[in-house]
């Protein structure tokens, strides 16, 4: 699982998973690939100083639309200020979507998801695992 390899090397990133609401107007501000998931390409896509690193990579009908998208950041103040504006930006689109987003911070490698405005933190491989199963991801 490509989280869990970034999470190990501590390279952060941000993937939003696309539920019932289509995140078009997400996906035009960014590049879009329209590839097959693949461990290697998200590695590559989230490798430091790739062009595309930086911005969140959509995940759409199991195949990735786009990578660099721009996220609406989220401004509720409950937000602890240890987590940055990666988890920021994924709690944006989990309040603005149904969307799902996956973070993995590049400070702590921990791995968390934002979904319905809220967080679950410091996720394990099992965990994770098992939202993505619930979600119909795996």
């Amino acid at each position: 699982m490509a989280c869990m390899s970034m999470a190990r090397g501590k390279v952060g990133a941000l993937i939003v998973i696309e539920r019932n609401e289509p995140l078009d107007d997400i996906v035009d501000t960014g590049d879009y690939i329209d590839a097959r998931i693949n461990q290697r390409l998200i590695e590559n896509i989230f490798f430091k100083n790739s062009p595309l690193h930086d911005g969140a990579m959509v995940i759409s009908k199991k195949r990735i639309k786009a990578a660099g998208c721009i996220l609406p950041v989220s401004h509720n103040q409950d937000i602890p200020r240890s987590l940055g504006l990666r988890h920021r930006a994924a709690m944006g689109i989990s309040q603005s979507s149904d969307a799902m987003a996956v973070i993995v911070s590049e400070e702590t490698g921990n791995i968390s998801v934002a979904v319905n405005g809220k967080f679950r933190l410091r996720l394990s491989a099992e965990e994770l695992e098992s939202i993505l199963t619930e979600e119909g991801f795996q």
